[in-house]
């Protein structure tokens, strides 16, 4: 593309003065206790996220003649809203390709919103190629997610308001999908103030712009796998991938359980309830992921539209990850008053027994033995590891 110029995101700022939302930073949070970690949180965005912003500006700036085609844009989810709440807004017709695994809500929530679904087997780039085959045979105008400049500068507005309500920001950090959000951030802040470190995260699972970054061309990956839907793409934009190379820091990586954590400390500590996607930002903050400490840091959260059938899940994972749930196996004795000596240590360490499985019949232990099951609310992992010692300290073998 054209170089893409500040003036482009100034403009996209105007677009969308009265039709986007502009959440105000959040903080100072106690995500990192080395930092001082605010949040920008474009969950509480119309459609749920920050993609409104692009899709929008992008619509808005079609030809009569374009707008008369009607649009068609692929998505795992927060795409596909935001281009169907701006194309029904604008009166155009609206076709979105979505990945057979995106969630049933963000699926109805695109049809609530006016637009036309077409369901595609696979993942993001599976819907994308079968977007573009429609595209070619029915004359639509194509709304990219995030490679291309007008989506990228609309995207780019939520730079100009972080540096407007922080002028003395030091980092940034944003999730990295694709590479629109990113690159229209980066673009922004480094314009405007180029000291300010800007900061991308990746699931493990989908970790495309980083894998091109450092082999210093766009790779593809054969298959992502990840919590974080909305930011599954197996290969980055040819645009994103230019402007992460020239205007981000550094990009990293979350795994899965850190994630699921870090969309659990938002629901307790900030009541704001976070998709994956939106969450890696702060898990990148709370992990040590980037080089924060000292400094005045904002973590974009992108998106809330998580599915609700799985936060349950998520949550469980992130006690897990927290050290509030914790499962362990004793090797016993099969005599009477066993279990009670393990529930009395358990008990007088502060833990709270949430069930306790025992099984005699396992192949691992003595004849005359039995395995214990025990899960357990705790406090953190220290405490954990102070019950495992207590039940060594009384004679009990933690397996």
């Amino acid at each position: 593309m054209a170089e893409l110029e500040i003036a482009e995101v100034f403009n996209a700022a105007k677009v969308l003065k009265d039709v986007a939302r502009h959440p105000r930073l959040i903080g100072v949070t106690k995500l990192n206790p080395e930092a001082q970690v605010y949040l920008k949180p474009e969950n509480l965005q119309h459609t749920g996220a920050f993609k409104l912003r692009g899709a929008y500006y992008k619509i808005s700036q079609l030809t009569p003649e374009e707008k008369a085609k009607g649009v068609i844009a692929c998505s795992a989810g927060n795409h596909a809203q935001g281009v169907a709440l701006s194309a029904t807004a604008n009166g155009i017709k609206s076709l979105i390709c979505l990945p057979a695994g995106a969630p049933i809500s963000k699926v109805e929530a695109t049809k609530a919103l006016g637009a036309e679904v077409c369901m595609v087997p696979g993942v993001y780039d599976d819907a994308y190629q079968k977007a573009l085959e429609l595209q070619k045979e029915h004359g639509y105008t194509f709304v990219h997610p995030f490679d291309d400049p007008l989506v990228i500068a609309g995207q780019g507005t939520i730079g100009l308001e972080i540096l407007e309500e922080m002028p003395d920001v030091e980092a940034v950090i944003v999730p990295v999908g694709g590479g629109g959000l990113i690159s229209g951030v980066a673009f922004a802040i480094k314009s405007l103030k180029p000291d300010v470190k800007v900061f991308g995260v990746q699931a493990e699972g989908a970790p495309s712009m980083v894998k091109s970054i450092r082999d210093k061309h766009r790779e593809r990956l054969e298959s992502v796998s990840t919590i974080a839907d909305g930011i599954a793409v197996k290969e980055p934009g040819v645009n994103t991938f230019e402007m992460c190379e020239k205007y981000v820091d550094e990009i990293v990586t979350v795994s899965d359980d850190e994630i699921a954590a870090a969309i659990l400390k938002l629901i307790e500590q900030q009541k704001l309830v976070a998709e994956g996607a939106g969450a890696v930002s702060v898990a990148a903050a709370m992990f040590n992921k980037v080089p924060i400490k000292g400094k005045k840091v904002v973590c974009l959260v992108s998106g809330g539209n998580i599915d609700v059938t799985s936060l349950n899940r998520v949550i469980t994972r992130g006690l897990v990850k927290s050290g509030r749930d914790c499962t362990v196996s004793i090797n016993l004795s099969d005599k009477p008053g066993q279990l009670s000596k393990v529930c009395s240590v358990v008990g007088d360490l502060g833990a709270n027994i949430l069930s306790v499985q025992h099984e005699r019949n396992s192949t691992n232990t003595q004849i005359n033995g039995c395995t214990l099951r025990v899960e357990m609310e705790t406090r953190n992992h220290e405490h954990i590891a102070e019950i495992k010692k207590g039940l060594a300290d009384a004679g009990f073998e933690v397996l």
